[in-house]
């Protein structure tokens, strides 16, 4: 008994981090293959096509801002327009175009699930981090755009506004693998989601200044989690910008719930999703 005993408290910890290494590099070299294969398809057959994918958040941002220079509207708060719409129009379409396509994930790689290796998760994962690598360039061209027209587009305070920034890809995370389960089911789910993210842009408050509305709007709008993503990047930017319906743990709380809610979904739901 002595000497069994020993070995077995030296083998298994050993054999635990082999398995470990073993299990966290296949799923390296899964997510690797799934993310080529989605640049590819998604993006004329070439690598190079993944270079689109923060022109769309950018094209939006550049169209909106010249638009808005254009009829020569005035900044809602502070003295800078392009910066003011800026600051809600970068967490608003983080969410939108981080979640939107994580929604399409499943239905656009299904037949990659045929090899045991795959599992659902890797191939959602692999979309959110492709998604997440073109948001990151994306600001980082919308930030080098307001510095060439003369804007300043460092925060007031740099550890709020990244920690919101945080927050929102947690919830962009969290509704898009919901969203993805449930369209891998019904795919007229996807579209559903896609045309919802009107109400989360506009309520967003990320277009417009809600706070020369009513409380009863704003109120409403304080529903949606999107809307505190942007009002605490705003009240990192500006000092005195109004934060009495702003609930960081309300946008918390939805961020990690919905995190849960979408691995719960992917646990319980996996059956039916293979076999749709």
């Amino acid at each position: 008994m002595t000497l069994y005993s020993p070995v077995i408290r030296e083998d298994r910890p050993e054999q635990a981090s082999g398995s470990i290494k073993n299990a966290l590099r296949q799923k390296i070299h899964v997510m690797h293959a799934v993310i080529m294969r989605d640049i590819r398809s998604r993006f004329f057959n070439h690598g190079l096509g993944f270079l689109i994918v923060p022109l769309f958040p950018v094209t939006h941002i550049i169209v909106l801002l010249v638009l808005y220079s254009v009829v020569n509207r005035q900044s809602a708060f502070g003295d800078d327009l392009r910066l003011f719409f800026a600051t809600g129009l970068m967490p608003a379409l983080t969410f939108m175009y981080l979640s939107r396509f994580m929604s399409l994930s499943l239905m656009a790689n299904k037949s990659m699930m045929a090899f045991p290796v795959v599992r659902l998760l890797d191939i959602v994962l692999a979309r959110a981090f492709l998604e997440f690598i073109g948001m990151v360039f994306a600001v980082l061209i919308m930030l080098v755009f307001l510095l060439s027209l003369g804007s300043d587009p460092i925060p007031r305070d740099p550890s709020e506004a990244l920690l919101a920034l945080f927050f929102t890809v947690i919830l962009a995370l969290g509704f898009g693998i919901i969203a993805s389960v449930i369209s891998a089911i019904a795919p007229v789910f996807a579209m559903i989601y896609g045309l919802s993210m009107i109400v989360f842009y506009l309520s967003s408050g990320a277009p417009v200044y809600l706070h020369a509305f009513p409380e009863q709007v704003l109120y409403a709008c304080s529903w949606n989690p999107v809307f505190h993503a942007v009002e605490w990047i705003r009240t990192a930017y500006y000092l005195g910008y109004p934060d009495q319906f702003l609930d960081k743990k309300y946008m918390i709380g939805w961020a990690l719930g919905s995190v849960a809610v979408g691995l719960l979904l992917e646990r319980i739901l996996r059956p039916q999703v293979l076999a749709g």
